[in-house]
C-alpha cells in the first residue's frame, strides 16, 4: 500500500509525474480534484463542461478558463462524481461536497 502525505496546496507525484490533486477557486468556492480517486466517469463534465475536462490519462482536470461557471453548476458537477473525487469548500473552509 502506498501512503501519501497531503498538505494544503501541495501534492505528491503520481501517474506519470502528474500531481495527485488540483485546487482552484471557482464561483466563490474552492474545488479540489483528487486525481488518485478520479477514474474518468465524466459525470462532472456532463454537468459542467466549462469547468472540467479529461487529460490524456483520462483523469479530470480544470479547463484553462473557468470564470463563467455558475455556483449551482459547480456544486452539481461535484455532487455528480460517483467516487467522490471532487471536494467543494466554502470561503470559511466548510466542506459542502461530498
Amino acid at each position: 500500500m502506498v501512503s501519501h502525505l497531503r498538505l494544503a496546496g501541495a501534492g505528491t507525484q503520481t501517474r506519470k509525474g502528474s500531481m495527485d490533486s488540483q485546487e482552484r477557486q471557482v464561483a466563490g468556492v474552492t474545488v479540489r480534484i483528487d486525481r488518485l480517486l478520479c477514474v474518468g466517469f465524466e459525470t462532472c463534465i456532463e454537468v459542467a463542461p466549462d469547468l472540467f475536462e479529461l487529460d490524456d490519462e483520462g483523469i479530470a482536470v480544470f479547463r484553462a478558463e473557468t470564470n463563467g461557471t455558475a455556483h449551482e453548476e459547480v456544486l452539481g458537477s461535484c455532487k455528480s462524481c460517483p467516487v467522490d473525487a471532487l471536494e467543494v469548500h466554502d470561503e470559511s473552509g466548510t466542506q459542502l461536497v461530498p
